[in-house]
């Protein structure tokens, strides 16, 4: 009896909340329209009147399919007895599922997080922008590292030049001869050379403050409220001037130039003539003459491998900002909005788990049928309609009995009513079967 309780109770359950399904049905529906619509408008291009309408048909077709799909799944799917059938239904549901999912899902994500998507790319140009202007300011002070040396070098050739000249410490004799001014020569080189690093210094500082100016709009242009669109094609504008520094930047660089003047200094090196008063000194200051020429191709090699290595260091990478939508933000950025696409999804998907709580109740109440037997299944009202039924045919017979009684017959004829069986004008009931109510 306990089995037939439970199955009459679910049945009723089922009955009275058809309405309540199909109101949840229809929300559900309505809200994944309304989300979809959102994200929709923000794809579309032209007039305000035409993206208007083609939304609103968009969303409407989309909740009508979400709202027919589910509702015949509900229907059919836990109808199915045969696994075969209820296994193609749920295979169709899969698939259904993941056309929603694409139709709509997805937009609707763009709905809830698209502004937060586009400001999270905003974030990430941003980052990047600010590697590539650091990257480039500091290459272009690379050729500054050199300056120390170079400025040592030059004072080492101006003091061996005085004090040549004061007590003859390189030839032995005192006085401005050719060593001198040999000396004197390479110095005044190793100065002008230090001045057009020095001079470059400036030049880049002042690149330098121009990009960090656009990263300080840039940066207000992400994290001020406010629509994302004029955000972002204001980003944009100063993303092209900020490209613009960098590669001036790029171009400061006096590394090259170094690297040029370093060569110059072996390759050009121009040794006066010896101009002592004697064969003695003539020699000795060859020999000196020919010492400083060392010196200056191993100054000139320091120098130039310095600068090598500068000019080895990796360019700063070209790199064009990409204004995107909030349905593209979204997607590329989707690991970082995961409660966004869950919450997107689940308003698609969330009739899936009423389809199953059917499919629950519908086998409980089939097993529970299968184990009750077919006096349990009849209900008070079946029981009155078969005693109705009964009182009829009882007074159907009495009636017919009456007519015959007053009627003439023959031997025959009586014999045939006397051995007529007395069940012929009984109708048979199946009163286990009754009409099953619509879940």
């Amino acid at each position: 009896m306990s089995r037939a309780v439970q199955t009459r109770r679910l049945r009723e359950h089922i009955a009275s909340l058809q309405t309540m399904t199909r109101f949840v049905l229809a929300t559900l529906a309505l809200g994944s329209g309304v989300y979809t619509y959102l994200g929709v408008r923000s794809l579309l291009d032209g007039s305000a009147t035409i993206i208007f309408f083609a939304a609103i048909i968009y969303s409407v077709s989309v909740s009508v399919a979400m709202y027919g799909f589910w509702t015949y799944l509900i229907r059919f799917l836990p109808e199915m007895r045969d696994g075969g059938s209820r296994l193609s239904l749920v295979g169709i549901m899969v698939v259904g599922s993941a056309m929603i999912v694409a139709m709509s899902s997805w937009l609707n994500a763009a709905a809830l997080a698209g502004s937060a998507a586009v400001e999270q790319h905003l974030a990430v140009t941003l980052e990047d922008y600010t590697a590539d202007l650091d990257q480039a300011h500091s290459n272009a002070l690379g050729a500054l590292s050199l300056l120390p040396d170079i400025q040592r070098a030059s004072e080492r050739f101006a003091r061996l030049a005085a004090d040549e000249q004061a007590t003859g410490a390189l030839t032995g004799t005192s006085g401005s001869g050719s060593v001198v001014q040999l000396l004197t020569q390479m110095s005044a080189q190793m100065n002008e050379l230090a001045a057009t690093i020095e001079g470059s210094r400036e030049t880049v500082q002042l690149s330098f403050a121009e990009g960090q100016a656009h990263l300080a709009t840039m940066r207000t242009l992400v994290s001020s409220p406010g629509q994302i669109a004029p955000r972002s094609d204001a980003f944009a504008s100063e993303a092209v001037k900020l490209t613009g520094v960098i590669a001036a930047l790029e171009q400061t660089s006096i590394a090259p130039s170094v690297m040029r003047a370093a060569a110059d200094l072996s390759v050009g090196f121009i040794a006066p003539v010896a101009d002592g008063n004697s064969a003695d000194l003539a020699g000795r200051q060859d020999q000196v003459m020919a010492t400083i020429r060392s010196s200056v191709e191993a100054q000139s090699a320091a120098l130039a491998e310095a600068a090598g290595e500068i000019l080895a260091q990796p360019k700063v990478p070209e790199r064009r900002y990409v204004p995107l939508t909030a349905a593209e933000a979204v997607i590329r950025y989707a690991s970082d909005f995961v409660p966004s696409w869950a919450g997107a999804i689940s308003i698609d998907l969330l009739p899936a788990v009423l389809v199953g709580i059917m499919c629950v109740v519908h086998g409980a109440m089939r097993r529970g049928e299968d184990e009750i037997d077919d006096a349990d299944r009849i209900t008070a009202g079946d029981l009155l309609r078969s005693l109705d039924l009964h009182e009829a045919l009882l007074a159907r017979r009495r009636a017919s009995a009456d007519i015959a009684g007053d009627a003439p017959v023959d031997g025959a004829d009586q014999t045939r009513r006397e051995h007529r069986p007395a069940a012929e004008n009984v109708m048979s009931l199946t009163l286990g079967e009754r009409k099953r109510s619509d879940p």
